[in-house]
């Protein structure tokens, strides 16, 4: 079983900054990808940042030059550093694992975390 335990959210003014933290109860690099994905009211869930084993990284559009991912493969975390929040931003961010067998995709999932940007 495989689980992950955000944290990190609140409340930060716009302009502001947050880091996220992931701990996840495996090494990370046996996962296929990690990453952050975000859910705002009445929206479907989007793509914030991923990262490979193997380090390449994705970005969702709207976060590109603002967001930042990483890991630490020891600490078995994933953080996402945010930089430069909008109102738009506030959403549930929700940590993903991800391995791929046979062509085959198991996704895992934190419980969230609230991030709230708001003067």
């Amino acid at each position: 079983q495989v689980q992950l335990v955000e944290s990190g959210g609140g409340l930060v003014q716009p302009g502001g900054s947050l880091r996220l933290s992931c701990v996840v109860s495996r090494s990370i690099v046996s996962f296929y990808a990690t990453g952050w994905y975000r859910q705002a009211p009445g929206k479907q869930r989007e793509l914030v940042a991923t990262i490979t084993a193997i380090g390449r990284t994705n970005y969702g559009d709207s976060v590109k030059g603002r967001f930042t991912i990483s890991r630490d493969n020891i600490k078995k975390t994933v953080y996402l550093q945010m930089n430069s929040l909008k109102p738009e931003d506030t959403a549930i961010y929700y940590c993903n694992a991800q391995i791929i067998t046979a062509g085959t995709s198991d996704d895992y999932w934190g419980q969230g975390t609230q991030v709230t940007v708001s003067s």
